[in-house]
């Protein structure tokens, strides 16, 4: 069904624009120009990862090309690194539009998570991971880009 309603305005004070402010804080593994990398607070499994434009998008959708272009080189680059960090069998890397396609922060942001076979996606739970894990994990990442 579709509807013929306007599409939803970007939030500057979106927990992500927050971040990128440096009003919250957040365990960052890459940061260039126009880019931002830092480990999910709810993590997916070890590892999970999100890379963000620094640019104002509430998704793909109304993303700047350009600065989309960066986003995804971003992605590459740090899911390299996540996938080296932890010794990962692959990588589940998604991005999701609007509450009905499963959007919660509505900023542009592309979820890294390294995979292992046999063992399953977990779920965005709502729990806190430990700041010391994500600090180690951030770590791992980190030194694994100086080798990227």
């Amino acid at each position: 069904m579709s509807s013929n309603v306007e599409p939803a305005q970007y939030d500057p004070e979106n927990i992500f624009a927050k971040i990128l402010r440096g009003e919250i804080p957040a365990q960052t593994v890459y940061e260039d120009e126009h880019t931002l990398a830092f480990m999910d607070v709810m993590p997916q499994g070890p590892g999970h990862t999100l890379v963000i434009p620094k640019a104002p998008a509430r998704g793909l959708l109304d993303a700047d090309p350009a600065s989309l272009a960066a986003t995804v080189a971003t992605v590459q680059r740090v899911a390299r690194a996540v996938k080296a960090a932890f010794a990962a069998d692959g990588l589940t890397i998604f991005q999701y539009n609007e509450p009905a396609g499963g959007q919660t922060v509505f900023h542009l942001h592309v979820h890294i998570v390294p995979r292992f076979e046999g063992v399953a996606l977990g779920r965005h739970t709502g729990g806190m991971a430990d700041k010391d894990v994500l600090a180690d994990h951030a770590g791992k990442i980190r030194a694994a880009l100086a080798g990227v």
